[in-house]
């Protein structure tokens, strides 16, 4: 399987600007530009979209690390947050909040954990990725 998303972009880097677009037509000439990479703007930036794919991906993984172990979640919440300091992502950190019936504290730690070094984002980062893991 191969996924894409093309970006636009136009002029200098600190006043130009650009527009994604992924394959799925979920982004669509989202727009992007300094100001929201590196100050306080309303667009997108790389960041916060590498942010989204860890949180999504790093749920999914969970899921089925869960469901391997015969744990369905009735949910997973995660929030990512990923850190650019002096032009490099230095890290990703995974708050994950989950329900989860009939597991205990351990067993969804250790869920977590396989998680967490397994998806392919986060194998795909070449970063610090950190986590706070707890049951809802």
């Amino acid at each position: 399987m191969k996924r894409s998303a093309t970006a636009n972009w136009k002029g200098s880097g600190k006043e130009g600007s650009g527009n994604v677009t992924t394959q799925a037509k979920v982004l669509n000439n989202t727009p992007y530009d300094f100001k929201s990479r590196f100050e306080d703007g309303t667009y997108t930036n790389p960041e916060e979209l590498v942010a989204a794919a860890h949180a999504g991906c790093f749920s999914m993984k969970l899921s089925f690390v869960l469901g391997a172990a015969g744990f369905t979640p009735d949910s997973i919440e995660t929030t990512c947050t990923i850190t650019l300091d002096a032009g490099a992502v230095t890290e990703s950190h995974l708050d994950v909040k989950a329900v989860v019936p009939g597991i205990d504290a351990a067993a969804f730690a250790a869920a977590a954990a396989d998680a967490k070094e397994n998806c392919p984002i986060s194998k795909l980062l070449n970063t610090n990725i950190t986590m706070e893991a707890a049951l809802a």
